[in-house]
C-alpha cells in the first residue's frame, strides 16, 4: 500500500526506502552484509564511509542496477528495480554521463525525450530542460559543448539530467568529489531547496566527514555494513564526541572491539523459514515485495 507525503510516494509506514536484510554478493565475497536501515521521504540522507566500503554498490542496488541481491529493499512504495520506478528516481553516478560532442542543452533534451518520448510531451520536455539548467546554475554555458567544460560542470550537468521531470528520490553518489569549496556550497544549498521546496527524498554519498554536518540524518558505513543510523546531534550525543568524524571513529573502534556475527545465509540461495517469516513480518500481507529472481532478472550489473 502506497501514500503521499510531502509530494513524493512512500510505503504506508511513511518510509521512502526501506531495507531489511539486504545482501550483495560479487563472484564468492559479500559486499553488503544483511543491511537494515529507512530513508525517510523529503529529507537528506548522508551515507558515509570510506571508500571501497559499498556505498556505490549499495546505490546501485536502490536503482536497480545491481545484479545478486538478496533480501527486501522497497523504495517509494515498490520493489527496488521496478519499471515504474525508472521515472521516479534520479540517479548520478560518479563519472559524469554526458556526451561531450553535445552542447548542454542537447544533452538534456536527448535524455529528456528517452524520459518522456512523443511529440505530445514537447512543451514539457522543453520546460524541464530549461528549469534543470537553472537549477544547476548552467545557463550560460547552456550552448557549450559538454566537452569544453570544466570537471564540476559536467558533474552539474550530469546532475540536471538526473532532476528531469523533478523525480521524488535523488541518488547521488559522491556528487561534490573534485569540485571547489564554492561549488561544493551552492550544491549542498541546491539539495537544501530541493528537499524544504519540493519535498525530494535524497540520499548522497560521500567519504568526506565534514558534509555530514549537512545532512538531516546519516548512515554511516564500514566494510559494507552499517555502523550507525542517525542524525548527527544523535550521533554525537551517543558516542560523546564532539564530531561527526570522531563519531565515525570511534564507532569504528567500538566495532572492531567485539565479534563479528557468522552469517548463515548465503546469498543468491533460498531463505531458512525463519527468514521468510521475518520478511513476512515486515511487509505485511503486501506478498513480496523483497528482491528476488525476478528482480535479479530485470538488474543488470
Amino acid at each position: 500500500m502506497m501514500n503521499k507525503s510531502g509530494g513524493a510516494f512512500v510505503d504506508a509506514s511513511g518510509i521512502a526506502v526501506l531495507a531489511r536484510g539486504l545482501t550483495v554478493a560479487r563472484g564468492d565475497r559479500t559486499v553488503l552484509h544483511s543491511l537494515d536501515f529507512t530513508v525517510p521521504p523529503g529529507r537528506i540522507t548522508g551515507l558515509l564511509g570510506p571508500s571501497g566500503c559499498g556505498k556505490s554498490t549499495l546505490m546501485r542496488t536502490l536503482v536497480g542496477a545491481q545484479a545478486r541481491v538478496t533480501g527486501t529493499l522497497d523504495v517509494l512504495g515498490r520493489p527496488a528495480g521496478s519499471a515504474a520506478l525508472r521515472s521516479r528516481i534520479g540517479y548520478v553516478t560518479q563519472a559524469p554521463s554526458v556526451y561531450d560532442d553535445l552542447t548542454v542543452r542537447r544533452n538534456l533534451e536527448y535524455f529528456a525525450a528517452v524520459l518522456r518520448p512523443g511529440r505530445r510531451h514537447r512543451a514539457g520536455r522543453r520546460a524541464d530542460v530549461t528549469r534543470a539548467i537553472a537549477d544547476v546554475d548552467l545557463t550560460s554555458h547552456t550552448d557549450t559543448l559538454a566537452g569544453r567544460l570544466s570537471g564540476g560542470q559536467r558533474s552539474r550537468v550530469s546532475l540536471a539530467v538526473a532532476l528531469l521531470g523533478t523525480p521524488e528520490l535523488l541518488v547521488l553518489d559522491e556528487p561534490t568529489v573534485g569540485l571547489d569549496p564554492v561549488l561544493r556550497r551552492d550544491l549542498w544549498t541546491l539539495f537544501h531547496r530541493l528537499a524544504a521546496e519540493r519535498g525530494t527524498t535524497i540520499l548522497v554519498s560521500s567519504h568526506v566527514m565534514d558534509e555530514a554536518e549537512r545532512c538531516h540524518r546519516l548512515l554511516l558505513m564500514r566494510d559494507g555494513r552499517i555502523l550507525a543510523e542517525d542524525t548527527p546531534d544523535g550521533l554525537r550525543e551517543r558516542t560523546r564526541t564532539p564530531s561527526v568524524e570522531a563519531a565515525f571513529l570511534h564507532l569504528v573502534d567500538e566495532a572492531a572491539a567485539r565479534p563479528r556475527p557468522v552469517s548463515t545465509a548465503v546469498p543468491g540461495h533460498p531463505r531458512t523459514p525463519q527468514q521468510h517469516h521475518s520478511r513476512h513480518r515486515i511487509n505485511g500481507n503486501t506478498g513480496s515485495t523483497g528482491i528476488n529472481g525476478s528482480t535479479d532478472q530485470e538488474a543488470t550489473r
